[in-house]
């Protein structure tokens, strides 16, 4: 299935103004990261670092492409990226809530798969 051409710029810049959120209350104990995988349609926003004797490797969001539709499979956001998408036009059944498992979707107000 086709991509919508403006999917892989809109998580871009989601995952970008995010992270910038995150960067207004620098921790010294882990740095941010992005990761854009255009080839594969993965992008991912990343915590990595230490607290005290422990490391940390959180993903904060992960976002994919597949079947031409926005799958949101990890979010650790506040108000949920999808509220990010919604306001920027993507329709309800474009956007798939990865993280829910496949029995729960149809609950939500979003596409199955």
């Amino acid at each position: 299935m086709a991509i919508e051409p403006g999917y892989s710029n809109l998580i871009k810049q989601a995952l970008t103004s995010y992270a910038s959120l995150l960067a207004k209350n620098p921790s010294p104990s882990y740095d941010i990261i992005l990761a854009f995988d255009d080839e594969h349609h993965q992008y991912l926003l990343r915590k990595l670092g230490w607290t005290e004797s422990s490391r940390l490797r959180q993903t904060v969001l992960h976002i994919a492409i597949h079947k031409g539709k926005i799958w949101i499979e990890e979010d650790w956001t506040e108000e949920g990226i999808a509220t990010y998408f919604l306001s920027h036009k993507v329709p309800r059944e474009k956007i798939v809530l990865g993280f829910q498992a496949p029995i729960m979707r149809p609950y939500t107000e979003f596409a199955v798969d």
